[in-house]
């Protein structure tokens, strides 16, 4: 949930309803993720993660061409498309200080940290937790060092974590529901799994436990929760409905979820597989487009159940996630006698 829906006061709000949440470190500052580390200890003692971007190999592609097909679109709102430049989201700045702060769980996106950095943070007393989408992701985490593994089907909103984004494909890779990679990674690891992708009520935590996950982690049914930080225009859309999800290059250079909207649609088939260099030359384009109200040019992540979700506040969305799965637990085992 990194760019903004992840608050201190969101992991605050989940962990009071007895869920464990987690802070997103993409795209923030290792001093803002201090600060917000701070803060989130403040509110909710040590029942916390932090996420964090796994940097990968600088894509060569040239993407001059596509920051000139940006222009019209950027003229529209009056600002210029971005340098296509790459960076590594300061990754060894806020790998040193989850380690330096010895932040319970850290989760990695993206890839696997080296082995040599999981010992350090072992050493910090930090659980790490790598998130996969395919069995060969789940055996080099596992390989690395690993505490456990974060599943994550393709019904998931937002970026997908795949280790190597394969330009061939328009999902950067193979595309596993999450219930047959659960099934599927079950089978290479004894590792303890995480189910994440398209969760927004009780019974689909009760699937993902049945079928062999240890806990479910939830993002898409959080974006409107009242203490979440998704900005007014990507709530108003949410709140809309009515916009189909698909898989995209076109706002970032990396395969994600998101509402379809204008600049999805056209942009997409002519995306390069190049993060970060393209998220950095469409951010002041989504930047202005927030700031208009115009949610046809911005990033609007989101889960394929996304129309599920609720406003409400996040310890009831937890509260009512429990008596959903309870419920759906006591129906499934009248159904078996």
């Amino acid at each position: 949930m990194a760019g903004g829906p992840s608050t201190p006061e969101l992991v605050t709000s989940v962990v009071r309803a007895g869920g464990f949440g987690f802070l997103a470190g993409g795209y923030l500052t290792a001093a803002t993720l201090a600060d917000q580390i701070h803060k989130t200890r403040e509110l909710a003692g040590e029942t916390f993660g932090v996420n964090l971007f796994v940097p990968g190999v600088r894509s060569l592609v040239d993407v001059t061409s596509y920051a000139d097909r940006l222009r019209g679109e950027a003229d529209r709102y009056g600002v210029a498309p971005g340098a296509g430049r790459w960076d590594d989201d300061g990754y060894a700045a806020k790998l040193d200080l989850v380690v330096e702060q010895r932040v319970p769980v850290v989760s990695f996106t993206f890839g696997t940290p080296l082995a040599a950095d999981i010992e350090r943070l072992h050493e910090a007393d930090v659980t790490v937790v790598v998130t996969v989408t395919t069995p060969a992701e789940a055996r080099e985490a596992a390989t690395a060092g690993a505490d456990a593994l974060c599943v994550q089907g393709f019904e998931a909103g937002g970026h997908r974590a795949v280790f190597t984004d394969d330009a061939s494909s328009d999902s950067g890779g193979p595309l596993f529901g999450l219930l047959a990679a659960l099934r599927l990674i079950g089978a290479e690891t004894d590792l303890p799994l995480v189910a994440a992708g398209g969760l927004v009520h009780g019974a689909d935590v009760a699937a993902t436990l049945a079928a062999g996950a240890v806990a479910a982690q939830l993002g898409t049914a959080f974006l409107r929760a009242d203490e979440a930080g998704t900005n007014g225009t990507y709530r108003a859309a949410l709140d809309a409905g009515g916009r189909q999800t698909a898989i995209t290059r076109a706002f970032s250079g990396r395969p994600a979820r998101g509402l379809e909207n204008r600049f999805l649609r056209e942009n997409s088939a002519a995306a390069p597989a190049a993060y970060p260099q393209l998220n950095n030359i469409t951010k002041p384009v989504r930047a202005a487009a927030t700031a208009a109200g115009d949610p046809e040019a911005v990033s609007l992540w989101a889960g394929q159940t996304y129309p599920l979700t609720e406003s409400r506040p996040a310890e009831r969305i937890v509260a009512r996630l429990a008596e959903q799965a309870r419920d759906a637990v006591s129906a499934a085992a009248r159904r078996f006698g």
